[in-house]
């Protein structure tokens, strides 16, 4: 390993592991520490989208949308087993509705009024959204009249067009992650660079050294206080970088580090349904649409169940304390209900909700939407050694974030730049050549299951299982088409804690209909024979 001081990454999330990935792809060590589980803040709680930002438009944020698509189009090509392309229609009302509040909003203009956007302004939306993506791979805009065969049955008595385009959506960000993990590890290993990952720790600041210290229980819903009995890690890292989403303050102000107050999060609210009328309706699409109070939110495919959301409420409390209103489903199941009367929607149909706190900055403004998605890196001058804090960033553009940030890292340390992330595939983006024998190990149900969560790694896992028989991957987990023998893998390799990081954010059964007690019971017990769990 390279004898050289780490750079300590805070935050684990979707922003904290693509910088990871980046500074170690330029020979840097890296020590990734989170108080929580890997992606278990705004990068779970998120609409899991990859998208340009098409209403950033109207806010005049014209390099963010074209960053985010050059990123869109980026990604489809280097994870296309997570990313998948996504056609959205926009139900539209009137003609010239909400052009001269987009024209104020353009130039800095503030305004409350929230009349809907009629065709002309989303038109005109679209056709810029087309020329900065200049994606080949994906389909232009078009325009449909309400009743047209291909577009979806919105309500007739309320819109009188609508127009689709393309996005992407990226279903499981949290196994995006953990890929990026796996090419972390990959990266270390073959250019000699250390890097650590401790997640449920928290840290601490003595002078210039960085003190660890594992928290007292491993429970990523609420804030755990320092295991006393726990032994110390300690580190003299060469720089730190604060990438804790919602929570930069509140770990400037643990660590203790003097700041002002950087952040100001806003609330969105999601929730998950598996009403067949509305599955059926929406197929494989989605709709992009504006509540009565002009707030927009989407109405996406989810696998065999249905996803809404989002509200945008400006929050100020602790993140791990947001939760979704009863006023906050209602607004939701009222606004879907005025795309879709006729499924009739009630809260009884709801399988789930979720909420999370998006790390936006603190901004001056009565319009929780008018605050910019954009990021900023913002350094800490005052600090005995050298400390940023990331500001905002979405799933979108967390590789280009993480390009930034790691040049800017570069530039501080006064480090040659070696190369960056721009045409590299995450694992499970490219097919082996051995595939097809290896698929043979597998059922059909087995390798869709596993496909969706590991892409090609999955055949990659198998070669390394090395089972003597095929019917070593034959027993499933209880009620999943999940191979026991690849969920002990996970386990083992995959940095997990508890029961809530295995089923949440590893295998994605929290999602899985029906989840039941004896599937849980079974990967307890396998927790418990790897030593994960007393």
């Amino acid at each position: 390993m390279q004898d050289q001081s780490p750079v300590v990454i805070l935050g684990a999330g979707i922003n904290g592991i693509a910088i990871a990935r980046e500074l170690l792809l330029n020979d840097i060590p890296v020590v990734l520490v989170d108080k929580a589980d890997v992606a278990c803040g705004a990068t779970a709680y998120s609409s899991r989208l990859i998208h340009g930002g098409l209403r950033y438009l109207e806010y005049g944020e014209f390099r963010l949308v074209r960053e985010s698509l050059h990123e869109r189009t980026r990604l489809l090509r280097l994870a296309p087993h997570l990313v998948k392309p996504l056609r959205l229609f926009i139900p539209v009302h009137g003609r010239m509705n909400g052009a001269w509040n987009a024209m104020k909003r353009i130039v800095g203009v503030e305004t409350t009024t929230n009349k809907q956007r009629g065709a002309w302004l989303v038109r005109i939306g679209l056709w810029l959204y087309d020329r900065y993506a200049r994606d080949p791979t994906l389909p232009k805009h078009h325009t449909y009249r309400v009743g047209h065969a291909t577009a979806p049955p919105v309500n007739a008595q309320r819109y009188d067009v609508v127009c689709s385009y393309y996005d992407c959506q990226l279903r499981f960000p949290e196994r995006f992650c953990q890929a990026m993990l796996v090419d972390c590890r990959r990266i270390s290993g073959a250019r000699g660079v250390a890097f650590e990952l401790h997640t449920y720790h928290l840290p601490r600041l003595n002078g210039t050294q960085l003190i660890l210290r594992q928290t007292a229980s491993n429970y990523p819903g609420e804030p755990s206080p320092v295991d006393e009995s726990s032994p110390e890690s300690c580190f003299q890292p060469a720089m730190i970088i604060n990438a804790t989403g919602a929570w930069v303050d509140q770990t400037l102000t643990a660590l203790p580090m003097e700041s002002r107050r950087l952040m100001g999060g806003t609330k969105g609210t999601h929730f998950v349904t598996r009403q067949a009328a509305l599955k059926e309706l929406l197929g494989d699409d989605a709709i992009y649409a504006e509540a009565e109070d002009g707030r927009p939110f989407f109405i996406l495919p989810f696998g065999e169940a249905v996803l809404v959301g989002t509200t945008d409420i400006p929050y100020s409390g602790d993140p791990y304390e947001a939760v979704a209103t009863e006023a906050e489903i209602e607004y939701l199941i009222q606004s879907l209900n005025q795309i879709f009367p006729q499924v009739n929607l009630a809260r009884s149909d709801l399988l789930m909700h979720y909420c999370g706190v998006r790390p936006l900055s603190a901004a001056k403004t009565d319009s929780p939407s008018s605050v910019s998605r954009d990021h900023e890196i913002h350094w800490h001058e005052t600090s005995p050694l050298p400390v940023c804090s990331i500001i905002g960033g979405k799933l979108t553009t967390c590789r280009a974030l993480a390009e930034q940030t790691t040049e800017a890292v570069l530039s501080r340390l006064e480090k040659p730049q070696l190369g960056n992330s721009r045409e590299r595939p995450l694992p499970g983006a490219v097919e082996p050549e051995d595939a097809a024998a290896l698929r043979d190990r597998l059922s059909s149900e087995q390798f869709a299951a596993l496909f969706e969560l590991l892409g090609w790694q999955v055949l990659e896992i198998v070669r390394e299982l090395d089972f003597p028989v095929a019917t070593d991957l034959e027993e499933n987990i209880i009620g999943t088409s999940l191979p026991r023998a690849v969920v002990e893998w996970v386990i083992r390799h995959e940095s997990v804690a508890t029961l809530d990081d295995l089923v949440e954010r590893r295998l994605m059964l929290l999602y899985h209909h029906p989840l039941t007690k004896e599937t849980l019971q079974q990967l307890a017990q396998l927790l418990v024979e790897a030593g994960k769990l007393p």
